[in-house]
């Protein structure tokens, strides 16, 4: 996955600078950072949308948008890919790689310090419990 979206910032990287009448990456960059957060909102509310109505292939062709559209955003604001991957492997040694940081400061107790076990759960239906 990680080497699928290399060469997806490395193409927006080099499209950047193409004729904006022909190259969608060109006119993003053309309308600057704010467009560009604009598309990225749009596809992950087109993600969301489909994955709550159950259209699994939509979800498919709507998640690509939305890692190109959020490419684009990475290379506007001199993220690279490696960036993002470096701080997913700090998180995972804090809380595990099925975990997502709090906002607020966490203080992790010593026992918490050692990688957690990936853990896959089974059946599709499974339900968020609140």
């Amino acid at each position: 996955m990680s080497d699928s979206l290399e060469r997806l910032y490395q193409a927006v990287i080099v499209a950047k600078d193409l004729d904006p009448s022909v190259s969608r990456t060109a006119k993003l960059f053309q309308r600057g950072p704010d467009k560009m957060a604009k598309k990225l909102a749009e596809e992950a509310i087109e993600v969301v949308i489909d994955a709550v109505n159950g259209k699994t292939e939509a979800v498919v062709r709507e998640s690509a948008d939305l890692l190109y559209n959020l490419t684009v955003l990475w290379a506007s604001a001199g993220v690279r890919p490696e960036d993002v991957w470096h701080e997913m492997e700090r998180r995972e040694h804090l809380l595990g790689i099925a975990e997502k940081l709090p906002k607020s400061p966490v203080k992790v107790p010593p026992s918490r310090l050692t990688r957690r076990p990936i853990v896959a759960l089974e059946g599709r239906g499974m339900r968020k419990r609140h």
